[in-house]
């Protein structure tokens, strides 16, 4: 299916996905690339996300007032998932995206069962900077191959003692550091085009007004209730992804 004959159809995913992110802040590459990958290539769908995801958690970050003390915690993490991303979307055109959906969905469901049935933990202050560099690394490959770095980041931010706002809050710290250099990755790459970002763009408008609509859903959760919708939506999506690489 060619970009104009998918723009309807994107329209909706992204309401769809933007009301996922609002009401747990993750979820919308993952969504997207879920839905309409099965109607177009998963690079072209990367390529509808760059607007989106980078003004959507300029908008997550700036409403949950997280910026500058998620760069104050988080800088280790940041940059290194920062470069990794850049890096490895070099190879990304020349990757199996249905190998590696199965790989980052199979990550998925093990954290959420690995969640489910393990006391939550946490990281003693003087391995924090090591154990963020070391995510970041993984996040890093993951994202520039695949365009989904949300596993270790997820991971890593649950052992933070972090509030419910302040957990979104971070998530969109740490999305928008990865959806730059993806962004400037794919356009040294020449995995995008002028067309297809006039698309991206249009594509902020269904995602910013789904994003209302889930943060104003988000205000009736309490901090049990979050964590567990936020572990459903990620298996389903996890369950999606290895979906897609086996059919």
């Amino acid at each position: 299916m060619d970009i104009e004959s998918l723009w309807m159809l994107a329209a909706l995913v992204f309401l769809l996905a933007g009301a996922i992110k609002g009401l747990v802040g993750i979820g919308l590459p993952t969504a997207v690339i879920g839905v309409l990958s099965q109607f177009t290539d998963p690079r072209q769908a990367i390529a509808l996300l760059i607007l989106p995801v980078l003004i959507s958690n300029i908008w997550q970050v700036h409403k949950n007032r997280m910026f500058r003390k998620s760069l104050v915690l988080f800088w280790p993490f940041s940059i290194t998932m920062a470069v990794g991303i850049w890096y490895f979307t070099q190879f990304a055109a020349s990757v199996s995206s249905t190998v590696l959906s199965g790989l980052v969905g199979g990550v998925m469901m093990v954290f959420v069962f690995a969640t489910l049935f393990t006391q939550p933990f946490s990281i003693a202050s003087h391995l924090d900077k090591p154990v963020q560099i070391f995510a970041g690394s993984i996040a890093g490959v993951m994202g520039g191959l695949t365009s989904l770095w949300a596993p270790p980041m997820l991971i890593y931010l649950m052992s933070q003692p972090l509030k419910k706002d302040e957990f979104v809050g971070a998530l969109g710290f740490l999305i928008l550091a990865g959806t730059i250099p993806l962004a400037g990755g794919y356009i040294q790459a020449g995995l995008t085009s002028p067309t297809v970002m006039v698309y991206s763009a249009a594509m902020t408008v269904p995602t910013l007004v789904g994003v209302s609509i889930g943060e104003y859903g988000r205000k009736f959760l309490n901090g049990d209730q979050f964590r567990s919708l936020l572990l459903l939506i990620f298996f389903l999506l996890g369950a999606n992804l290895i979906r897609i690489s086996i059919f």
